[in-house]
């Protein structure tokens, strides 16, 4: 089994309104089996024996699913491997007597809690002002009961896949949550179900969105580069063009309304 031996320059800050700088520390011995994150694990290990305060990181089923362990790593989300989260980044990316940088997402709607730990609740904002869905969800259905296309339930498979982590906010210059916002959208209004209150969901996401402090999306595509699930941008258009129709026809419906 082979090991290397890495100098980490780790972005330290003790809490939200505190300064912060990066701190160097050496990671000797390691693994090219091991994930990041165990070898973060063998950092702090360390650093707990000596009697010092571990590195704060995020992490919770380690499989790729949660979202939970973002982390920038040389300056890209999740680090150098394509569609890979940081549990599933793998030493055998780094080569012996690397020097690897690792921060916290940067965006101002995500602010530092402490070292690597950003506070994502404006993610879970955006999706609770989407609202429930009337369709009845809560028992089994035979699969045949509901007709649905073939390309519509691949697509919302495919935007479902989002696992909230954040990365496309922190790969944007505009710490843009389109995509993100789009991929939640989408996975619900490509399906029968999620139909009734379409126009109404993307309304109030959208305006949740940009009442959270996000960014505007210009198109820099620097979102699905770093998405570790490989969302398409498509679905930031899908968004847009289902924004703009939900606002056309809430501004019609207006005179209809008052008359009632």
């Amino acid at each position: 089994m082979s090991t290397i031996n890495l100098t980490l320059h780790v972005w330290r800050q003790s809490g939200p309104n505190d300064p912060g700088g990066f701190k160097d520390y050496q990671a000797k011995g390691i693994s090219t089996h091991a994930s990041f994150l165990e070898m973060l694990d063998v950092v702090n290990e360390e650093l707990a024996a000596r009697g010092e305060e571990p590195i704060a990181f995020d992490h919770d089923c380690r499989e790729g699913i949660c979202g939970m362990c973002g982390m920038v790593v040389n300056g890209r989300p999740h680090g150098p491997q394509v569609e890979t989260t940081t549990c599933q980044l793998h030493m055998r990316q780094f080569k012996d007597g690397d020097e690897v940088w690792i921060e916290p997402w940067r965006a101002r709607s995500f602010p530092v809690i402490k070292d690597l730990v950003v506070d994502r609740s404006a993610f879970d904002r955006i999706i609770a002002a989407g609202g429930y869905i009337s369709a009845r969800t809560g028992s089994p259905r035979d699969a045949n009961e509901i007709p649905i296309p073939k390309e519509a339930s691949d697509l919302a498979f495919e935007a479902a896949a989002c696992i909230g982590c954040g990365a496309c906010v922190a790969a944007c210059p505009n710490a843009s949550a389109a995509l993100f916002t789009a991929a939640k959208l989408a996975h619900l209004s490509l399906l029968p179900q999620g139909e009734p209150e379409q126009q109404d969901r993307v309304r109030k996401m959208v305006s949740q969105m940009d009442a959270e402090g996000f960014g505007h999306c210009t198109n820099h595509f620097e979102c699905m580069a770093a998405c570790p699930k490989g969302i398409s941008v498509d679905y930031i258009a899908k968004m847009n063009r289902d924004f703009l129709k939900a606002m056309i026809t809430a501004r019609t419906d207006l005179p209809k309304r008052e008359k009632q």
